[in-house]
């Protein structure tokens, strides 16, 4: 079954903006950017709506698995500055109230969402575009993909969490070459310093994260949103409290019913039917 639209959430509009789209089928949410002549830059209207979309699947049971990607040759080229840059009527505070509500909220919406969050990444995906990508539990790249901390490139600090993603995914030293630097990291480079999960053809990106969010869609749904927790708050956490956090997630898992499928599959030594619940 599929379904289209945005429904009422938090003060964003009904319908969807031109430029995002949002489709479930076979317990898949798919998000694309679809902004091609702009390279899927995020305007506030688009970031928002991917906000409501993303906080909405965490309680949908339909959905199971979430895609991101974009169309054309980009990902995501980041923010939309234009109307941005007039600084006229500013005060302080409100540079740092944008990016709180704006790209910081989005990428929090991408960690916290309780389903498997994949991005398809088929092309250029530079600032907040990147660290979208970064922020996804899987990711999936085409060959012509390019990551670019572009921030430097215009005078700016990193925003969307890249300060707090990047050394965690790859270190601190490889994090402040690539933020100092600006230079185009190819996907093959992504992948070789733990950025991308897999890099593939151009024309079978589409298939793969089909595929890979298949096999997520028919996992069990609650033991995938606790350990996605566990694994996001590791880093932050001292062993006492991690090892607490997952006892405590053990004893909320083996309430549910997918739980008690794959002991009961293991003993009957049958493959589990999970329907995430």
């Amino acid at each position: 079954m599929a379904r289209e639209g945005a429904r009422q959430e938090s003060g964003v509009p009904l319908v969807a903006p031109v430029g995002v789209r949002q489709e479930t089928r076979d317990h898949v949410l798919h998000l694309t950017l679809d902004r091609p002549e702009a390279l899927n830059a995020l305007a506030p209207e688009h970031r928002d709506h991917l906000i409501a979309w993303l906080g909405e699947a965490s309680g949908d049971p339909d959905v199971r698995a979430v895609v991101l990607t974009g169309t054309g040759r980009g990902f995501c080229a980041g923010a939309d500055l234009r109307g941005s840059a007039a600084t006229g009527d500013r005060v302080p505070g409100d540079v740092a109230r944008t990016i709180r509500l704006g790209a910081q909220r989005l990428i929090a919406a991408v960690l916290d969402c309780e389903k498997p969050v994949i991005a398809a990444v088929n092309g250029t995906a530079a600032g907040i575009g990147a660290h979208l990508a970064f922020a996804c539990d899987l990711v999936l790249a085409a060959e012509s993909a390019r990551f670019i901390e572009v921030f430097v490139r215009r005078g700016l600090v990193p925003d969307g969490g890249g300060a707090y993603l990047l050394p965690r995914l790859i270190g601190p030293q490889r994090a402040k070459e690539l933020m100092f630097f600006g230079d185009a990291l190819t996907a093959s480079d992504a992948e070789r310093l733990g950025l991308v999960n897999r890099v593939v053809p151009d024309g079978e990106l589409a298939k793969t994260a089909a595929e890979w969010a298949a096999r997520l869609a028919t996992g069990p749904t609650r033991a995938l949103a606790l350990t996605k927790q566990l694994v996001n708050a590791s880093l932050d956490t001292d062993r006492t409290t991690a090892f607490a956090a997952e006892a405590a997630a053990q004893e909320i898992n083996m309430t549910t019913a997918d739980a008690q499928e794959g002991v009961a599959s293991f003993v009957e030594r049958r493959s589990p039917e999970f329907r995430g619940r």
